[in-house]
């Protein structure tokens, strides 16, 4: 009896495969390469709305502790709402203006004795500068359900590109009628790589989106206790006048 010897010989119609990762990614489907892509721009585009959130929040709390630093030193309301204008860039100072604004011309038409105007004007300060919070919030969470979409929905994504992948290794196995690893694993690690790509996207767009959300949060927080003590010192102005 011949002892068996293992086929060294590679099978006919089986090509030797680049199996880097950019040899994966061209040798795949259109339909793996076409996820891939989408998940790589998302990824991309992901990574830009963070960095520019912590760019953004950043200088939204710096600009907030230097306003409020020159609205608790003392001076004059009038000079400070004069020095930073009517539409101020920064989100505690647009509260402060859009609040002084109809002080202001409710000063210039004279302050109401009446109880009941007093009252009046008190809640078009208070709603004036819920507006503008609630303008400021909306700037801050700009692009942010862009994150929220990208961490929930791109895992599936690539998840497709990989039953795509899976379906496109076992039909080269069909075709061959071969199931050595040599055709096996080039459409398994193509598949594969589209899943990771999904939970590249996904996992700092879902982090990122946790942290923002909690960030804005407190900002807004910040901005609704400054609006409630300015609305309480005005508040005691109008009283001091009656």
């Amino acid at each position: 009896m011949e002892p068996s010897v293992l086929n060294t010989t590679p099978m006919l119609g089986a090509e030797a495969r680049d199996l880097t990762l950019f040899g994966l990614i061209m040798a795949a489907d259109v339909v793996v390469k076409a996820v891939m892509l989408l998940l790589v721009l998302a990824s991309v585009w992901s990574w830009a709305i963070i960095f520019e959130k912590v760019v953004r929040l950043r200088r939204a709390r710096a600009n907030a502790d230097a306003f409020e630093e020159q609205f608790w030193s003392g001076g004059s309301l009038e000079d400070l709402y004069d020095q930073v204008g009517q539409n101020p860039r920064e989100s505690l100072a647009a509260v402060f203006a859009g609040a002084m604004r109809e002080w202001r011309m409710a000063v210039e038409r004279g302050l109401p004795d009446d109880g009941q105007l007093r009252v009046g004007l008190q809640q078009r300060i208070e709603r004036v500068m819920t507006v503008a919070q609630n303008r400021e919030i909306t700037r801050l969470e700009r692009h942010l359900s862009f994150l929220a979409t990208t961490g929930s929905v791109a895992p599936f994504i690539g998840l497709f590109g990989t039953v795509w992948g899976i379906m496109n290794a076992f039909t080269s196995i069909a075709r061959e009628a071969n199931t050595s690893l040599a055709v096996v694993a080039p459409g398994i690690a193509e598949a594969l790589f589209a899943t990771a790509l999904g939970l590249l996207a996904a996992i700092p767009a879902t982090t990122a989106f946790n942290k923002f959300a909690a960030d804005v949060n407190r900002f807004g927080e910040r901005m609704e206790n400054f609006a409630g003590e300015f609305s309480a010192i005005l508040s005691r102005y109008l009283e001091d006048r009656s």
